[in-house]
């Protein structure tokens, strides 16, 4: 891509421009936010470094680029962590100047920072982006920082200190000198006082002279004032004033050719200094269409609605789909654009907006049409609609079609209160793969992070691993580990549910390669948790395999990861009650039985969470249907597993056991935030027949046992897939049931 870089002057936004570089993107021009008063050194600033700004302009000669410049006239207006566009805010003088930078360089599509830490700074960034329709590059993000200073060392950046403000730097001592100087010591001082040695804390700020991208000059600082602001203090305030300096050319410098200077007019001309003047505009009527308005233009067509809701008043599932839509539907996009409807009827009949759901299963008909899906699903869910953040998403391609249902269905997890914690990184970055559009990482609610599917891409590049599905794999749990650290938990101690998704064209012996090296990967990293003697308490997650058509970007594995985070570190985490604590019903004569133990998978966090995965395969069919009809094991018909009556037992010795395993932690039914029902779609057994048999199923339990409350929609889904299982190998399941419930 070609790249527009925002320079303050500083050591990180040079180095993010040589990572640019790397990672194979052209800088063709350089943005930089100046004081109104060339007189003023330092702004009252939360966004921008402008100390040391009389100097920057000799950046566009060092480097042979243009560069853009703007006067702040702005002031910090909108001091929430999520921006919101604010007229006179400082961030609307970015957004001027790079408007101004991509009119005068229509070819440039992305945007370079040196954010490392500062979610302030990185998600105002991401809003000017955003609204110009460029990308954020900020491949600093939550790096080491001390890996970071070590880096810029070796890779020849020469910057200087002008500003120090932390105990340990004295503005006399420590102020003109190299970060190479100063590296010792700026390690003691985060042993002892815990600084940043990158100072991101605003311990201190560089100014750069010399760099491997200054192909023309270096900079010479020849005289400079020290400026304090604050001498009594514990930690003295001082900055460099700049009086003099000059340019010292290198002799590898090319000189610019006829033809350049023939183009001096030209904004990629190169060493020009452009001033972008001008107001900052209000924002336009075009770009505040109401979303309602256009959401209206949604044809009424005669569809079929299917609607099951989670009973919980305080987090609750919602899932919508369509009855075959074939005949009506022009493809997923449509499809998708009615049931998006249906559920924000829902939402809004129940007094809650998308702002109120925390997460969002999308299924799709043919993710040859994600690009259409997406446009869709980005007029209904805005980030003007979430101001709290938007919901995480996973996206995969069922046999939606095969099971008779339309091209786009979708479920929600809903929270009745504003308390949820988003992390929604749209910048490119080395950390973790971005989320370019209304949909986050990770949203953590009430002690569980709900993570969005992660696939295995590499995040400076955005591109899938070549080297084969466990190496996806591999990097889809790097990844999570990533977005699991910025909540201070892993993967490897905390997760309470892995769902790998595995893609029909990945043949059988790689799928066994993919759960080999997902349990490898664990429990290396969880021996590594202990041996920094990690003061987690370790969960032992549940684990469902889900066989399905199509993923995104063609990947063969996606991982989604249900995570404890709890806020009081001593909870404990595992927990088996005593069975005989409670009374579960003697439903349709079903008695526990040894093998009832191979059917289920459970985590419980005790009095908290319990998830429970139910596997029937076709031996259990055969072994139920002996138990409930009271007969031998080989009289009952194998021939056809999926008959209506081998079904209807089935569909009852789930319900049986979930209600078990639910009573005996301690849970109820009305405690359920979701029950997802998975069977294969060539099995033969029609969808809509196996919802009415679970229905029933519910029903004849709630008749039998008066603590079972039943609503007029069914509190479970029905998935179909190609195959679903509790391993890799045994993708096989007859039905597999995934229950998640929640005591607050």
């Amino acid at each position: 891509m070609k790249v527009v870089a925002l320079v303050s002057g500083g050591k990180d936004s040079c180095y993010a421009m040589m990572k640019c570089i790397e990672y194979g993107h052209e800088i063709v021009a350089l943005a930089n936010l100046m004081p109104a008063d060339d007189s003023v050194d330092e702004l009252d600033s939360f966004m921008y470094q402008t100390v040391g700004h009389q100097i920057i302009a000799s950046y566009a000669e060092c480097m042979g680029l243009p560069l853009f410049r703007r006067r702040i006239q702005g002031s910090t207006r909108h001091q929430t962590l999520n921006y919101k566009t604010t007229p006179g805010d400082e961030v609307e003088d970015m957004f001027v100047l790079l408007n101004e930078v991509k009119r005068q360089i229509p070819s440039i599509t992305a945007v370079s920072s040196g954010a490392i830490a500062s979610d302030y700074q990185r998600l105002r960034v991401e809003s000017v982006c955003s609204r110009l329709g460029l990308v954020s590059l900020a491949y600093l993000w939550k790096q080491d920082q001390s890996f970071l200073l070590h880096e810029m060392i070796t890779n020849r950046i020469w910057a200087i200190t002008v500003k120090v403000a932390a105990i340990g730097l004295v503005p006399s001592k420590h102020l003109g000198k190299g970060i190479a100087l100063l590296n010792t010591h700026l390690h003691k001082l985060k042993e002892l006082y815990g600084i940043n040695v990158c100072g991101e804390g605003g311990e201190y700020e560089t100014l750069t002279l010399d760099c491997p991208l200054f192909g023309n000059a270096r900079i010479v600082l020849d005289e400079f004032q020290i400026v304090l602001h604050s001498p009594g203090s514990i930690a003295s305030v001082g900055v460099i004033h700049p009086l003099a300096f000059h340019l010292e050319n290198k002799e590898t410098a090319i000189s610019l050719s006829n033809n350049d200077k023939a183009n001096y007019s030209s904004p990629e001309k190169k060493g020009s200094v452009f001033e972008v003047q001008g107001d900052c505009p209000q924002r336009s009527e075009a770009t505040c269409q109401s979303n309602a308005e256009r959401n209206n233009l949604v044809e009424v067509r005669d569809d079929i609605i299917y609607i099951s809701r989670t009973k919980k008043d305080n987090i609750f599932s919602i899932c919508c789909w369509l009855q075959d839509s074939c005949k009506n539907s022009a493809g997923s996009h449509e499809d998708l654009a009615i049931v998006l409807k249906h559920i924000e009827s829902q939402l809004t009949g129940s007094g809650f907006g998308w702002g109120h759901v925390l997460y969002i299963h999308l299924y799709i008909a043919d993710m040859n049409e994600f690009a259409m899906v997406n446009e869709t699903y980005v007029r209904f869910i805005t980030q003007e609609k979430c101001p709290f953040g938007v919901p995480s998403r996973s996206t995969i391609e069922l046999p939606l079609l095969q099971a008779s249902l339309g091209k786009a269905y979708i479920e929600v997890l809903v929270a009745s209160d504003n308390s949820k914690n988003v992390l929604h990184v749209q910048s490119i970055s080395s950390w973790a793969p971005s989320c370019i559009g209304p949909y986050s990482q990770a949203t953590l609610h009430k002690e569980i992070l709900h993570m969005a599917g992660q696939l295995g891409l590499d995040p400076a590049t955005m591109t899938l691993c070549n080297e084969g599905p466990s190496a996806e794999l591999e990097q889809a749990l790097e990844n999570s580990e990533a977005v699991a650290n910025v909540f201070n938990c892993s993967i490897s101690t905390s997760a309470i549910v892995f769902t790998i998704y595995c893609s029909a064209n990945t043949p059988l012996p790689e799928r066994l390669e993919i759960q080999e090296k997902q349990d490898c990967f664990l429990e290396q990293m969880r021996l590594l948790q202990l041996e920094y003697g990690s003061k987690c308490k370790i969960l032992y997650p549940i684990f469902l395999y889900v066989l399905v058509p199509d993923l995104p970007k063609r990947a063969s594995v996606e991982v989604k990861p249900i995570l404890f985070v709890p806020e009081d570190t001593e909870t404990a985490v595992t927990s088996v009650q005593n069975p005989n604590s409670f009374t579960v019903a003697n439903c349709w004569g079903f008695q526990h039985a040894q093998w009832h133990d191979s059917c289920i998978q459970k985590c419980v966090v005790s009095g908290k969470i319990c998830a429970v995965i139910l596997s029937i395969t076709e031996d259990h069919v055969a072994k139920i249907g002996s138990e409930s009809l009271g007969v031998n094991e080989k009289d009952v018909d194998h021939h056809n597993s999926v008959s209506k009556g081998n079904m209807e037992r089935v569909s009852r010795f789930c319900v049986y056991l979930l209600d078990k395993g639910i009573i005996e932690n301690g849970f109820s039914w009305e405690d359920t935030m979701n029950l997802r029902i998975y069977f294969p779609t060539n099995s033969g057994i029609q969808m809509e027949t196996l919802s009415l048999l679970f229905k029933n199923a519910m029903n004849e339990l709630a008749e039998m046992d008066q603590r079972v409350q039943i609503g007029k929609e069914p509190i479970f889904n029905i998935v179909p897939v190609f195959g679903s299982g509790s391993s890799a190998a045994s993708m096989d399941n007859i039905i597999t049931c995934e229950l998640f419930a929640r005591k607050f």
